[in-house]
């Protein structure tokens, strides 16, 4: 096999990654808007049960035979810390800006890339996101403006990001394509309730359903089928390193759809970190073309 045909699919994975992730945080952005309406917990409700609904009319997984060897502890674990991660998340919006959100809950994707780091090149990268997430974060003079139990659902939701990467990986190996929409499904089943309990009756409003619509393809279908094939195709230390690049299209996106502003320092901070995705992405060429692509 030629070496480019061999990088393609890695070119391709890298592609769907990034436009996943600018989906995700447009999506986030018009989720927050819903938020006087039916709060943080009634988005996300919105969001994974029209996702899911969406997912299963395309996908129609029950039309597949279901021999092979099936992970059901990594399906059900990719989706419920898929629901989790959501609701905290959604739950650190409500009072903590979405760029900074995002940077405190890349914690667990960063972590990730660094215990599986063996190369002193990716400690070098992984150092230059470190720099940037502490330009990001606003640790000089405004900390106390940090609202604290915001930053702890964001801290929750890095966590919940961790195990989504890890157990997403064997949820696709084992489900394919059809890990995202019954990995999206089980995360419905955990935040519905939820939704509902907080909200009531106003999820039903009519004139908040093509906002809920919007939020669900944006935040969830699009992306995470997205992910699912990047994260099919990708380390999960690629993966999770690459996605560095979120907190700087989260703050991005804050600034354009939501009004939020951005210091010099955390502006620098965004240039940082792309410079440590993008030499990710270039350093990753070697060990991927030792490594078998999934089909």
């Amino acid at each position: 096999m030629s070496s480019r045909s061999t990088i393609a699919p890695l070119v391709l994975a890298v592609g769907m990654l990034l436009i996943s992730m600018v989906s995700y945080q447009c999506g986030a952005s018009l989720a927050k808007h819903l938020f006087p309406q039916v709060g943080a917990l009634g988005a996300t409700a919105y969001r994974l049960g029209f996702s899911a609904l969406i997912l299963l009319l395309w996908r129609r997984p029950w039309r597949r035979s279901s021999t092979g060897q099936r992970d059901w502890r990594a399906l059900w674990g990719y989706g419920l810390s898929m629901g989790a991660m959501n609701m905290v998340f959604y739950m650190s919006l409500r009072t903590i800006p979405l760029g900074i959100a995002v940077a405190l809950e890349f914690t667990g994707p960063l972590a990730l890339a660094l215990f599986g780091s063996r190369r002193l090149l990716d400690f070098v990268w992984i150092a230059l996101v470190v720099a940037g997430l502490a330009l990001l974060l606003p640790l000089r003079g405004q900390v106390q403006s940090l609202d604290p139990v915001g930053v702890m659902y964001a801290l929750a939701a890095g966590v919940g990001w961790a195990l989504y990467i890890v157990l997403g990986k064997k949820a696709g190996a084992a489900y394919r394509a059809d890990a995202v929409t019954l990995g999206t499904s089980i995360g419905a089943l955990l935040a519905i309730p939820f939704g509902v309990a907080h909200a009531g009756s106003a999820l039903l409003l009519p004139a908040l359903l093509p906002y809920a619509l919007g939020v669900a393809v944006l935040s969830s279908a699009l992306p995470y089928s997205l992910e699912m094939v990047a994260l099919t195709r990708l380390p999960a230390r690629t993966f999770s390193t690459l996605l560095s690049l979120e907190p700087a299209i989260a703050a991005m996106a804050g600034v354009a759809l939501l009004g939020e502003r951005l210091s010099l320092l955390q502006w620098l901070a965004i240039v940082t970190i792309i410079v440590a995705a993008a030499g990710t992405a270039l350093s990753v060429r070697r060990p991927m073309l030792a490594e078998p692509l999934a089909n």
